[in-house]
C-alpha cells in the first residue's frame, strides 16, 4: 500500500474554495435523467468533519431522485467521535440500524471524508444488514498528519485525534461487503494515498476522480459514480467498469480504477 508522504501541499489547500465553487456550478448542469434508477433500498449518508445534512445535500437529493430511500445520519454536525471510540461506534451502528429498520432490504452506506470511516466501521458491526459501502475522500489508510484537518478536529473536540497502530490497522481493514473508495489526487485536505485499498483486496475498488476535497460532496463525477455503484444488484456486485458505456453515465473519462477483478456474491 502506498503510504502518504505528508498532508497535501498548501497550494492545493488554498485553492479548495475556488475549485469547489466551480464544481458546484458544473453539478447544477448535471443531467439526472442519464443516471441509472434505484431499487428503493435504504441509503444512509454520513457527512465529513464539521459537516451536516446540508454539506451532503446534493448526494441526498440525487439518491432520492433516483428512487432510493435515502437519508442523512441523523446526528447533526459531525464533530468526531465522543469518548472512547469503540463504544461510540457501537452506539452509532445501533442508531443506523434503527434508521434503516423500516426497510426490509439491506442498506448501502455512503460516507464523505471522516464520514466514510464511520460508514466502514458501521458496516463491520452490522453483519447482514449492509449491502455495500461507498467512501468519498475518506483517509481510512492514513494518520491525522496525512490530512490538513487535524486543527479543525482540535477546535471541535479540544484535542487532536488519537490513533495508535492497532487502531490504524483495524481502520485499514475493509468491511466484509463490496467497498468502493473514491479519491482525488488534487484533494487539498486529505492525502490521496490515505484513501486507497490495498491492490487485490477482495471486493474492494479505488476510483480516482478530479475534485477538490470540499467539492467532493457535489462533484458531478462523484455523484455519477455513486449512482452507478448504488445501482449494482444485491449479491451480484461487479467492479466499476470505466468507459464501458454501460456504467460511465456521464463520469469523466479521466477516472482511474483499480480493484479486484473478481465478481463477488455478497449474500
Amino acid at each position: 500500500m502506498l503510504q502518504p508522504p505528508s498532508a497535501p501541499n498548501w497550494m492545493l489547500l488554498g485553492t479548495e474554495p475556488v475549485r469547489s465553487a466551480f464544481e458546484y456550478v458544473r453539478m447544477r448542469r448535471m443531467s439526472v435523467a442519464s443516471l441509472p434508477s434505484g431499487d428503493g433500498h435504504p441509503v444512509i449518508v454520513f457527512p465529513g468533519l464539521a459537516g451536516n445534512h446540508r454539506s451532503i445535500g446534493s448526494m441526498l437529493r440525487l439518491c432520492k431522485q433516483l428512487g432510493y430511500a435515502a437519508r442523512d445520519w441523523g446526528l447533526g454536525i459531525n464533530t468526531g467521535p465522543r469518548g472512547e471510540l469503540d463504544p461510540w461506534m457501537d452506539e452509532l451502528a445501533r442508531h443506523v440500524d434503527a434508521l434503516a429498520a423500516p426497510h426490509r432490504k439491506a442498506m448501502s452506506l455512503v460516507g464523505v471524508s471522516l464520514g466514510g470511516i464511520y460508514a466502514r466501521e458501521v458496516a463491520k458491526r452490522l453483519t447482514g444488514r449492509v449491502r455495500q459501502v461507498i467512501t468519498v475522500g475518506a483517509p481510512f489508510a492514513g494518520r491525522a498528519e496525512h490530512t490538513n484537518a487535524a486543527w479543525l478536529y482540535r477546535l471541535l473536540n479540544g484535542r487532536a485525534p488519537l490513533f495508535d497502530d492497532a487502531l490504524l490497522t483495524r481502520l485499514r481493514a475493509s468491511p466484509d461487503v463490496p467497498t468502493t473508495s473514491v479519491y482525488s489526487r488534487s484533494d487539498g485536505v486529505v492525502a490521496w494515498q490515505a484513501c486507497l485499498h490495498e491492490e487485490g483486496a477482495r471486493h474492494t475498488e479505488n476510483i480516482e476522480v478530479a475534485s477538490s476535497h470540499c467539492g467532493l460532496g457535489w462533484n458531478a463525477q462523484v455523484l455519477s459514480i455513486i449512482a452507478d455503484r448504488l445501482h449494482q444488484p444485491e449479491g451480484a456486485w461487479r467492479p466499476y467498469a470505466q468507459g464501458s458505456g454501460k456504467r460511465s453515465h456521464g463520469a469523466d473519462a479521466a477516472s482511474r480504477v483499480s480493484c479486484s477483478t473478481r465478481p463477488v456474491a455478497t449474500r
